[in-house]
């Protein structure tokens, strides 16, 4: 823990100087955009019930694990419509058993990487080019990966580059962000949609957006990982695609900027080298559904969410559904999901950098996939040797106390039912807190 928090604070302050002088630069030509961000979660589950446990389970006992990341946000708009994101990021830790045992994982900064040691890379570099559609202008504030300008409302955005497509899809206004909202990964993202990505959550691949004054029409052609929950991307477009279509609904119940309503619904379907659950069950002994892989195998389903505001009281309800049929491919073992939720803005007990959220959420998977893990089967994610099948039921709750305006201090509560599926192991307990700093 005290490494990781070394290692915060001195990237904090080789970083925040450079961030200083960059953004008086871009106040004057509003051409940058630089934000930084450092999140620390160290997470501990109290010892659960396990008469038995398999390569994938979630442990019956273990120590305090700790997540680490850090995210440096540029943005450079280099000509008129036309910007370059640049996203350089540092990530290491553990997840709680090893990333493994529960579908719906407590942790959404954590990542399915066996080495623990911090580690450098490129989360983002794309180019984006807008063309406006109307006249009609709307002023931006400096964001994350947002450059400050007067722009065009409506327009046509096209860009390519890496990304991740929880960046522009299946986002919801409370629950997208584990750096800053619920912790738990079908929360962080829509929970049947298996969206393509590498280990860390990120693909190349092209966005084509049509933003109007109340809608947003959107459609995406990315890469898949070559292996399940793989580093690596298949570089063939006519044998392994991800693409996604979404419609977003802004106003859609209307009283003013604190009174309204959001809505996202969104079609997926993926193809890649999957292997096939019925295929893996006729095998002799003890199914592998990697030994059935072959191209040509595709995924597909749908995702919608709801996100209310009545002015300092917000709520959602989502949901997300997938055939199931073939094995999961990149972000989590669920095939339906379930949440709501609700989140309080500190301001109504007097504290407006405050927030409290709590939420619900039930996953399952397919009948096929059920048969497949209580016959054994292991996939990228859980499988405990057999199954007594239950829905993976989960319960969040957490306070985010801002300090400073750039320190913001999380402690968190999960319970989760059912881990991995299954009514025979389980319930677990976890208990966490998130130190997150961002300029």
């Amino acid at each position: 823990m005290k490494k990781y928090l070394s290692v915060l604070f001195l990237f904090i302050i080789f970083v925040s100087a450079d961030i200083h002088a960059q953004t008086a630069d871009s106040a004057v030509n509003k051409r940058f955009s630089i934000h930084f961000q450092s999140t620390v979660i160290p997470q501990h589950h109290f010892d659960i019930h396990s008469p038995y446990q398999g390569m994938n389970s979630v442990l019956p006992s273990e120590p305090t694990r700790t997540s680490f990341t850090a995210t440096l946000f540029a943005a450079y708009k280099f000509a008129d419509h036309s910007y370059i994101v640049f996203n350089p990021e540092v990530a290491g830790g553990k997840g709680l058993s090893k990333t493994l045992g529960i579908a719906g994982f407590p942790n959404g900064e954590i990542y399915r990487v066996g080495d623990p040691k911090p580690k450098p890379y490129i989360g983002r570099l794309y180019i984006e080019q807008r063309f406006p559609l109307s006249k009609i202008k709307d002023q931006t504030d400096d964001d994350v990966n947002v450059v400050a300008e007067n722009n065009s409302k409506e327009y046509i955005s096209v860009l390519a580059g890496k990304f991740s497509l929880t960046d522009f899809f299946g986002s919801t206004v409370f629950t997208h962000d584990p750096r800053s909202q619920f912790f738990n990964w079908s929360l962080m993202g829509q929970g049947g949609w298996d969206y393509p990505a590498n280990t860390r959550g990120y693909t190349f691949g092209a966005v084509i957006q049509a933003v109007f004054k109340t809608w947003a029409l959107r459609y995406a052609n990315t890469f898949v990982p070559t292996e399940a929950n793989g580093m690596n991307l298949q570089w063939k477009f006519n044998k392994a695609i991800g693409m996604v279509w979404e419609v977003e609904k802004d106003k859609l119940f209307y009283k003013d900027d604190r009174h309204n309503s959001i809505l996202h619904a969104g079609i997926f379907w993926n193809k890649a080298r999957m292997g096939t659950y019925a295929e893996a069950l006729k095998q002799p002994g003890v199914p592998d559904v990697t030994l059935s892989r072959q191209f040509g195998r595709n995924k597909w389903g749908y995702y919608a969410s709801l996100d209310n505001s009545a002015g300092s009281f917000h709520y959602f309800i989502k949901g997300s559904w997938n055939d199931g049929n073939n094995e999961t491919w990149a972000f989590t073992e669920i095939d339906r999901s379930a949440s709501a939720g609700i989140q309080l803005d500190g301001d109504l007990w007097k504290r407006k950098e405050d927030k409290l959220g709590i939420a619900y959420v039930a996953n399952g998977i397919s009948p096929v996939h059920r048969a497949y893990l209580a016959a054994g089967g292991y996939g990228f994610l859980i499988g405990d040797g057999k199954l007594n099948y239950g829905a993976e039921e989960i319960v969040e709750l957490y306070y985010s106390l801002g300090l400073f305006h750039h320190l913001y201090i999380s402690p968190d509560y999960q319970f989760v039912a059912h881990p991995a599926y299954n009514k025979d192991r389980g319930p677990v307990n976890i208990v966490g807190v998130r130190f997150h700093v961002e300029f």
